[in-house]
């Protein structure tokens, strides 16, 4: 049974920093790669950052380029993302996702297989 679970969310004051996890089980974490996406009220969910199993290609939204940094530790299963100079405009639930798949553009949510439910971040203005 595969699991992703989001930890490190919370309410941070803008341009502040956060590190959000995410652990995995019953996956083999180093064939896959890793992702982070948003979802913010009554908005859709958006990409914000994917690295591939090997962690030599990374990708982030223009939003967030900059700003945020996604790694991740394969010895421990986990994907981080470390936000920094945080924004009003970043508050949302984020989400970990995984796929054993790469290509091009991997910033679709059907390009992913599997999810985490979610941790808050809230940025007061």
């Amino acid at each position: 049974q595969v699991q992703l679970v989001e930890s490190g969310g919370g309410l941070v004051q803008a341009g502040g920093s956060l590190r959000l996890s995410c652990a995995a089980s019953g996956i083999t974490f180093s064939g896959y790669a890793m992702a982070w996406f948003r979802q913010a009220p009554g908005k859709e969910r958006a990409f914000v950052a994917t690295m591939k199993w090997s962690g030599g290609s990374t990708y982030y939204a223009d939003s967030v380029k900059g700003r945020f940094i996604i790694s991740r530790d394969n010895a421990k299963n986990t994907v981080y993302l470390q936000m920094n100079s945080l924004k009003p405009e970043d508050t949302a639930v984020y989400y970990c996702a995984a796929t054993n798949r790469w290509g091009t553009y991997m910033s679709r949510q059907y390009q992913y297989d599997y999810w985490g439910q979610g941790t808050q971040v809230t940025v007061s203005s």
